[in-house]
């Protein structure tokens, strides 16, 4: 497949990203792929650690290639998106609990799939380039691919302003909010990864490691907590509203971009999942509630549209007004019995 390439050199099982001029987009095949090799790899002795990386400057992985999803979404085809979050899903959980090391080299892009694919493995490096976000609600979606997890996990409520603004993170803040492990100046990273290769000793990250110059976002936690603990969207809009500041109104010109539905339905996530029972499993299930609906009863195809096919960056969102109905989050995010995600395998 020339979108990736998979192979083993040494003792390390070897994932690259091969689609640099798509930054590294992930189709369909693309996931499958990962997921099969993971699966050989798992009980083979002779693989000691797995590496994943991407060619190109510009970008690791800068999410899901969409398009299919789109095209079928227009044609009334829902099921299409649905398996295919299903399976991407049950990658990311792959990634999550993965018995070896799972090594990823986070240049550029880091967003939404790509976050699924490189944040949840054991050692995430991320180098001076790097910038990480989940900016699913500018499209109509809510953060998936196990994105509530880590934003739940993050500090306070950094959670809650990162996956409503979409706001890119850099090295450091990556690290602080918890989608990486440790920063190391990209041009080590060849020698580092041959060393990999050769050894399958993870604590050579180590020896490379680096404390990268402080983000923004650790300095803004105070504005952060005051702002976004509200129960809802129409609390956090109130409270930005109410304060003249750059901050507040830079929060807010983030917030008018995205969907007030996918913004309401993420705070809700977060705030069921935070505390002492999170798992990725949990994570996932609730995602997968909303992205099932979400070309049918959500603002996915519009946001599609607005960004991707007409490029005219005017969705017209659903509740365009702000003014999210509970029911209309519940609705998205209630049970879905039968056709729950089920993350044990393709035939399921």
């Amino acid at each position: 497949m020339s979108d990736i390439s998979i192979r083993t050199v040494g003792v390390a099982g070897r994932i690259t990203l091969t689609r640099p001029k798509a930054l590294n987009a992930m189709t369909y095949d693309m996931c499958l792929a990962i997921e099969d090799a993971l699966d050989r790899w798992r009980d083979d002795a002779a693989v000691k650690l797995v590496i994943i990386d991407a060619e190109g400057d510009r970008a690791f992985c800068s999410g899901g290639d969409i398009a299919e999803l789109y095209a079928t979404g227009r044609k009334g085809d829902f099921a299409y998106g649905q398996r295919f979050w299903a399976d991407e899903y049950r990658l990311n959980a792959k990634i999550f609990t993965y018995p070896k090391p799972i090594v990823s080299f986070l240049q550029g892009f880091v967003m939404g799939g790509g976050v699924g694919i490189g944040c949840h493995g054991s050692h995430r490096i991320v180098g001076e380039s790097s910038q990480i976000a989940m900016p699913e609600v500018g499209i109509g979606l809510i953060p998936d691919v196990g994105g509530t997890l880590m934003l739940a996990l993050a500090p306070e409520r950094l959670g809650e302003y990162l996956g409503t603004t979409a706001a890119r993170m850099g090295p450091s803040d990556a690290i602080f909010a918890g989608f990486a492990d440790s920063y190391t100046p990209q041009l080590k990273w060849p020698a580092l990864i041959e060393q990999l290769e050769s050894t399958g000793d993870v604590t050579l990250l180590n020896t490379t490691s680096e404390t990268p110059e402080t983000g923004p976002l650790q300095a803004q936690l105070d504005d952060i907590n005051r702002h976004f603990g509200g129960e809802s969207l129409g609390d956090i809009r109130r409270s930005l509203q109410a304060e003249d500041s750059d901050f507040a109104r830079a929060a807010l010109k983030s917030l008018d971009r995205n969907s007030p539905l996918s913004m309401a339905c993420t705070i809700e996530a977060l705030h069921r999942l935070r505390g002492p029972s999170l798992t990725i499993e949990k994570a996932l299930d609730l995602e997968y509630r909303f992205t099932a609906r979400a070309m049918e009863h959500g603002d996915f195809l519009e946001g599609i549209r607005a960004a991707i096919i007409d490029k005219d960056r005017n969705p017209a969102w659903q509740y365009a007004d702000t003014d999210v109905p509970p029911s209309a989050v519940s609705k998205m995010l209630r049970p879905l019995g039968d056709n729950a995600l089920k993350l044990g395998g393709t035939d399921q």
